[in-house]
């Protein structure tokens, strides 16, 4: 065929592009006949059984596959971000008794938002200045002393100062015409004088927004709503923890004037604090569908599921002489059923560091948490089939070092 023959031809073609006499674009061969690229083992990433929880330094959780597979069916299409975080919102709100709520970048991302909308309310001018709030009358956050941790950095990360209480007497004197917001950390809450309720109540006197941060607590699932129902203003919460979400996601929810102010120092808005919080149409759109899978979960059958694991592992464990096990539940956050396992020195002679080593280094390798004296065992991130894997590994290197 000649040159110019050809090119009258492919003009007429039944697909643009198209393999000749196939109708089949060549972009088809290509993508059919490529391997299916495994990244992580041509990077030479370690994986690992997860015995240890959901720690963000280990990826946190494991999404399902309804999530995935919203998030490579989202990734296909185009959409107005504002228009999902509305439309997700008002579904997240609705499960979990809020007036309102949005999908941040992550509980800490939440906490930033959220106190950014107490701060400035619906003035983008405000919005604006933070975290220079030399301008502003209330830039005040009353936390209590046993909750003043590490986190409140992300309160301060608007510019609001912390004022540090401990009685509930305390707390009133402390409210004043700067304070803005009132701050409870729910992990540290059997350690504070001051309980949820009385605390919420105290806000409400006063007229103060309280914010509770919940990051990983739960199970159990009615904590997804026990807070707003409770009365406080904003909730914050982990996405990619037990409610297998993106890792990188999270909840705000809350009052919905407080949840429309804090939308606008969050993107696709610019010029304000939380322009760098992105979260993408893929994982709000991931975060609603594994929210929704986790309220509609079994949770009794799944508590279940857990004890056996925990079982499982406690018998093969308790098989090597020297060797004692304490079941225990986290009283607040990461509240599973989990095991300590800890040892006779005398009769078993490895210290829990070297045990952690081992386990890590091992084929398949294997995290878990250490203590003092002991190693602590989390099953509620296994795949199936993975506690009995655990169960035979940490009976093998005890075994080993036994005398």
């Amino acid at each position: 065929m000649k040159r110019r023959d050809l090119i009258k031809y492919l003009s007429v073609a039944p697909v643009a592009g198209a393999a000749i006499g196939t109708g089949i674009p060549f972009q088809s061969f290509a993508k059919n006949t490529s391997a299916k690229r495994d990244v992580i083992k041509e990077l030479g990433l370690r994986t690992f059984i997860n015995a240890a929880g959901t720690y963000t330094t280990m990826t946190a959780s494991l999404m399902h596959d309804e999530v995935v597979d919203t998030i490579q069916s989202a990734s296909n299409h185009f959409v107005m971000i504002n228009e999902v975080q509305d439309k997700v919102g008002e579904k997240i709100a609705a499960m979990c008794h809020a007036e309102s709520a949005m999908v941040t970048a992550g509980c800490w991302s939440a906490l930033v938002l959220g106190t950014a909308g107490v701060l400035t309310g619906m003035d983008r001018k405000k919005v604006g200045l933070l975290p220079n709030l030399s301008s502003f009358e209330k830039t005040e956050i009353i936390v209590q002393k046993t909750h003043n941790v590490a986190y409140v950095h992300a309160l301060t990360n608007t510019g609001a100062t912390i004022v540090e209480v401990e009685t509930a007497q305390e707390m009133e004197k402390a409210i004043n015409s700067k304070t803005a917001m009132m701050w409870f950390l729910n992990s540290s809450g059997p350690m504070g004088l001051v309980k949820h309720e009385e605390f919420v109540a105290i806000g409400k006197k006063y007229k103060v927004p309280t914010m509770i941060d919940m990051a990983a607590d739960v199970p159990p699932v009615e904590n997804l709503w026990k807070y707003n129902d409770l009365g406080f203003d904003l909730v914050c919460v982990s996405g990619g923890k037990a409610i297998c979400g993106p890792q990188s996601a999270g909840l705000l929810m809350g009052r919905k004037d407080l949840i429309a102010a804090a939308r606008l120092s969050a993107p696709p808005s610019g010029g304000n604090i939380g322009r760098g919080m992105k979260v993408n149409k893929e994982e709000i759109l991931g975060m609603y569908v594994a929210l929704e899978k986790y309220i509609n979960t079994d949770h009794v059958a799944e508590w279940k599921m857990w004890e056996d694991r925990v079982a499982n592992i406690k018998n093969a464990a308790s098989k090597v002489n020297g060797v004692i096990t304490e079941n225990f539940v986290p009283p607040v956050a990461n509240h599973t059923p989990s095991l300590k396992i800890s040892w006779d020195q005398t009769k078993v002679k490895i210290t829990p560091k070297d045990l952690l080593k081992n386990l890590q280094d091992g084929s398949p390798s294997i995290e878990v948490m250490t203590g003092p004296d002991s190693i602590n065992i989390t099953v509620f991130m296994l795949k199936k089939g993975e506690d009995k894997i655990v169960a035979r590994r940490i009976q093998e290197e005890l075994s080993k070092a036994s005398i």
